[in-house]
């Protein structure tokens, strides 16, 4: 997970929930980089970016009260945005990648590539385009299977960590990052060529 700068005080928090203005201001410009990261890895349209943002802090301020210092107020914040991107991932359903024609032609070329293992390892823009193609393939998981991959497989968490920031159980991060894996196996065997359509 990400640091995020300076750690948010109890004073700072207490006079915020006062509705102390210079408070709120100060917690956004603490938080923010927690927040901001937390979107760009669980939402792939950049577009929807800024509402999901403004989404976390409006749930933020409004459940400030809430919050008992159970836990740090950073990791509750990040649940907070963990569970918001899911959200807004099951209200909307991008379209998602069909076969190997919705490729354009770079792509399909790391595809098979990829799949008979001469992409090079040191290329930069294979790697990236790769990542791009990974997106995509990720897009057609459920919501749910989106964040648990991203969360254990990509941002490498453990299953204990991505259970502390979603709320489900242990049991069922791992059931759901295996069925994710098995479906975006399946879904690059889908796009493996041209031949097989």
């Amino acid at each position: 997970m990400d640091e995020v700068g300076p750690t948010v005080s109890n004073e700072l928090l207490e006079l915020a929930k006062s509705g102390d203005e210079d408070a709120n201001d100060r917690l956004v410009e603490l938080i923010y980089p927690l927040v901001t990261s937390t979107v760009r890895r669980h939402i792939q349209r950049r577009a929807d970016h800024e509402d999901v943002i403004q989404e976390i802090f409006v749930k933020m301020f409004l459940r400030l009260e809430q919050f008992r210092g159970l836990s740090p107020f950073e990791h509750w914040v990040s649940r907070m945005g963990v569970t918001t991107c899911y959200d807004w991932l099951r209200k909307r359903k991008a379209r998602p990648l069909q076969s190997y024609s919705d490729l354009n032609e770079t792509e399909a070329e790391v595809v098979e590539r990829t799949l008979h293992g001469s992409l090079s390892d040191d290329s930069l823009y294979q790697r990236d385009l790769l990542d791009g193609l990974l997106d995509k393939l990720i897009a057609r998981l459920k919501p749910r299977e989106q964040i648990v991959i991203r969360l254990v497989d990509l941002e490498e968490l453990s299953v204990k960590e991505a259970s502390d920031l979603t709320g489900w159980t242990t049991s069922k991060i791992k059931t759901t990052a295996m069925r994710a894996r098995r479906k975006l196996a399946d879904h690059l065997r889908h796009l493996e060529g041209p031949s097989n359509h």
